[in-house]
């Protein structure tokens, strides 16, 4: 993990998992909307120069810090990292574990299935926190509803004021609206099965 300037905390930061340039991206995407980089600052909530400085990839943004900057134009993770890797447009049935899109960050790895799906109604997605991953020092809050299952290891689930520990076989349900991370403090990998709705994970 690294310093991250965006957060001001060791957390877990976005890396080119896929082949995606997240400056670049951002600041094309940002552009094709017609948004200065104040507008967008505006819109996220964030300073102009958080925008000029991932834009620059002088920074690697967080999930919680990313998806915070992304609705400001609006645009999803899910949609974002699909830029330029030829996810979009072939509808397919069964994915192969080579075929997920990751959506992940340095340590946290977010596999989506069904990356081409169009409209798609939800996200499900094959997560793996390794030991001392962190959603981000942020809270995730957003429209819909998310459950899932762990399927191995121990995860630490914040939702508002309550702390759960769940354990192989949990499962978790709520909704999405309400202030949310995901924590592993353990000494093992966690891996989970989740999905939301809607699909703007």
């Amino acid at each position: 993990m690294i310093y991250n300037t965006l957060t001001s905390g060791y957390w877990p930061t976005l890396t080119r998992r896929t082949n995606l340039d997240i400056g670049t991206s951002l600041k094309a995407v940002r552009k094709l909307k017609g948004l200065s980089q104040r507008e967008l600052a505006k819109r996220a909530g964030v300073t102009n120069s958080t925008i000029s400085m991932i834009e620059k990839n002088s920074v690697s943004p967080s999930v919680s810090s990313l998806k915070k900057v992304l609705a400001g134009i609006p645009i999803s993770l899910v949609d974002f990292f699909s830029i330029d890797d030829g996810s979009i447009g072939d509808q397919k049935v069964v994915y192969r574990g080579n075929e997920l899109l990751d959506i992940g960050t340095g340590e946290l790895v977010y596999k989506l299935v069904g990356r081409d799906y169009p409209n798609r109604a939800m996200s499900v997605m094959s997560e793996t926190y390794p030991a001392n991953a962190d959603t981000g020092a942020e809270m995730l809050q957003h429209d819909g509803e998310e459950g899932g299952v762990v399927v191995e290891g121990q995860l630490e689930l914040t939702v508002g004021q309550e702390v759960f520990v769940l354990a192989t076989g949990d499962s978790y349900y709520f909704s999405s609206k309400q202030p949310h991370r995901f924590r592993n403090p353990f000494d093992v990998p966690c891996k989970l099965v989740s999905a939301t709705t809607p699909a703007d994970f």
